[in-house]
């Protein structure tokens, strides 16, 4: 790993749980040590960035390096911190794509939080939290991203319904309806906190639709003439939240 990695446009980056500022030391995990040291065949002196999803990005130095550790010291800030739109992804996870593939693109898209869901019709019953996260974190690193989306265990559907805050909207994916096109859906949408609910293979059954139907603030949309895989659904609705509501305008 060399110095000029790290100017624009390119370089290592690290998640890291430390708190950063100037002169901060961190000591990086076993797995972002070896990565360094055994992978980039980094020496003392080189230098990368790293973000906390608090104190915005620094840029460090390797201060220190022994057999099988080594130290990290941050010298400047280079960003500060900012959020992404506050915009939760909720998808049924697929036996076809695995979870972490959903975790790396909508982390990407900028999604704030991942919440799976079992629903009705859901066939996978179970999801490996932590390399969902592992996989959040990995795309933040090369996305730029100064955050890591809230990866969150899955629960079931009707558990969710029941505690879900009345305040946030819901963009409802619904391909057995006669819903709006999603882009025309959202151009006069409010502003606020948002989700976006896409379902399993076969979508969501009657009940669930009807479950959903009677929250408030929920916005049926249709995604397009064609029918989509349900992870290439959940990526189209967020690129199209992000395009009209989200952070693509600036």
């Amino acid at each position: 790993m060399a110095e000029h990695l790290t100017e624009p446009g390119g370089g290592v980056r690290l998640y890291v749980e430390a708190a950063l500022g100037s002169a901060v030391r961190v000591a990086p995990d076993d797995g972002q040590t070896h990565y360094l040291l055994r992978v980039m065949r980094a020496k003392t002196g080189d230098r990368l960035s790293l973000f906390n999803g608090r104190d915005g990005e620094w840029r460090a130095r390797i201060a220190e390096v022994s057999k099988r550790a080594c130290v990290l010291e941050c010298e400047t800030q280079t960003g500060q911190q900012q959020e992404v739109p506050d915009l939760w992804l909720v998808f049924a996870p697929v036996k076809k794509t695995p979870a972490d593939y959903l975790a790396q693109k909508a982390t990407e898209l900028g999604v704030r939080a991942l919440q799976p869901v079992f629903t009705r019709r859901t066939i996978v019953t179970r999801i490996n939290s932590e390399r969902m996260r592992a996989n959040a974190i990995e795309a933040a690193e090369q996305s730029g991203r100064v955050s890591v989306p809230d990866t969150r265990e899955a629960v079931t559907f009707d558990k969710l319904l029941a505690r879900w805050p009345a305040e946030r909207h819901i963009l409802f994916c619904d391909e057995a309806g006669d819903a709006a096109p999603v882009a025309d859906a959202l151009q006069d949408a409010p502003a606020g906190p948002w989700a976006i609910f896409t379902g399993p293979e076969g979508g969501f059954d009657p009940v669930e639709r009807a479950l959903l139907q009677a929250l408030p603030h929920v916005t049926p949309v249709s995604l397009g003439a064609r029918i989509l895989r349900a992870d290439t659904a959940a990526l189209a609705a967020l690129a199209v939240w992000q395009a009209i509501k989200g952070d693509w305008r600036t």
